[in-house]
């Protein structure tokens, strides 16, 4: 059964919500593949906080109209799944793992920060880490400097700290000699 034009602007509004936030919209075509496959994914995408939903192509048109991500319309035509994400490489790197380990879905297009991407541009956003590793990797850069001093004034301490014991030592050889 269709929807009603009430539950269609429902939609439309709920998804341009989605899209005002988003940094990364992704779209796959999912013909073919079984219930189960796509209810794993989808758990997979509301745990990394990527909103999956598979939607009628007027209707997601409707919802980028006028926004940055306007320029994806062109590619929604076939049965889609629509990955939206604030991060900027979750929702590539959601659709894009999930179709290594599932032919059936094909990645059509992207659009990040309102650039089109391709198929070779949304597999080399999936590439990058994520934000929190990104952050961590940047957090170890940062310290890196400030370990290496302390474990220098470390080894320096621990040699002076040898120095001192092997001096009461030749002094006393020195007194009993």
């Amino acid at each position: 059964m269709g929807l009603n034009l009430n539950d269609k602007k429902v939609v439309v509004e709920e998804v341009s919500a989605k899209v005002a936030s988003a940094q990364t919209i992704v779209v796959a075509e999912y013909r073919g593949i079984q219930v189960a496959h796509l209810t794993k994914l989808r758990a997979t995408a509301r745990a990394q906080g990527v909103y999956l939903r598979v939607l009628k192509n007027t209707l997601a048109r409707r919802a980028v109209e006028g926004t940055q991500f306007a320029s994806l319309a062109d590619s929604m035509t076939g049965p889609l799944i629509y990955s939206i994400s604030d991060d900027a490489v979750a929702a590539a790197k959601i659709i894009n793992d999930f179709a290594k380990t599932n032919d059936k879905l094909v990645v059509k297009a992207g659009n990040y920060a309102g650039k089109q991407l391709d198929v070779a541009g949304v597999t080399a956003l999936a590439s990058i880490p994520s934000r929190d590793v990104l952050i961590s990797q940047l957090l170890g850069v940062m310290l890196a400097p400030v370990s290496g001093f302390a474990r220098g004034l470390a080894a320096l301490a621990a040699k002076k700290g040898e120095g001192s014991e092997v001096a009461p030592e030749a002094t006393e050889e020195t007194a009993a000699a």
